[in-house]
């Protein structure tokens, strides 16, 4: 049997971290020229915003204040994903450096939603990280899939015509 985690801590780190994953993705999606790869990093962004709806509304806390004002607040600049964005967007392989961070950012955030899963015994908020859990591997999927592309790798669309000929 699981332990009880600290609820409210859980969700107010997984708020913050959705919210520095949004400030990320719409920063990646504004310094990236390829319109593939911005189009990806709008879609994570939008993705997030969700994440943080759906923690938010069990947060009890009140230090964020409201969700639209908070969405709003500046971006974290001491993250350091975001920091190592910032860097990376003054060298040309920006886009590629971009998903590079992006997809250590995904891993990382899903190891650690997998733990707070495991360990939260309230089904409704267990519920809330499992579903996002699975939405955060899509999202590293997704990025594995541009990160291919962008590389000039083979990307999953590809694989079937590589395979028969």
């Amino acid at each position: 049997m699981g332990k009880e985690y600290n609820v409210q801590e859980a969700l107010r780190m997984a708020i913050q971290g959705e919210k520095d994953s949004m400030d990320f993705y719409r920063k990646a999606a504004s310094a990236t020229a390829n319109d593939r790869a911005q189009k990806v990093f709008e879609l994570l962004a939008n993705e997030e915003v969700g994440h943080l709806k759906s923690f938010f509304d069990h947060y009890r806390g009140g230090e964020f204040g409201d969700l639209k004002s908070f969405m709003e607040t500046p971006p974290n600049t001491e993250n350091p994903t975001y920091r190592a964005l910032l860097r990376a967007i003054d060298e040309e392989t920006h886009e590629q450096q971009a998903l590079e961070i992006a997809l250590r950012e995904e891993k990382a955030t899903l190891d650690h939603y997998l733990v707070l899963a495991k360990d939260i015994i309230d089904p409704l908020v267990r519920s809330v990280f499992e579903r996002v859990v699975k939405e955060t591997q899509k999202h590293y999927d997704l990025i594995e899939d541009e990160y291919m592309h962008v590389m000039t790798m083979v990307d999953k669309s590809d694989q079937d015509i590589y395979v028969r000929e």
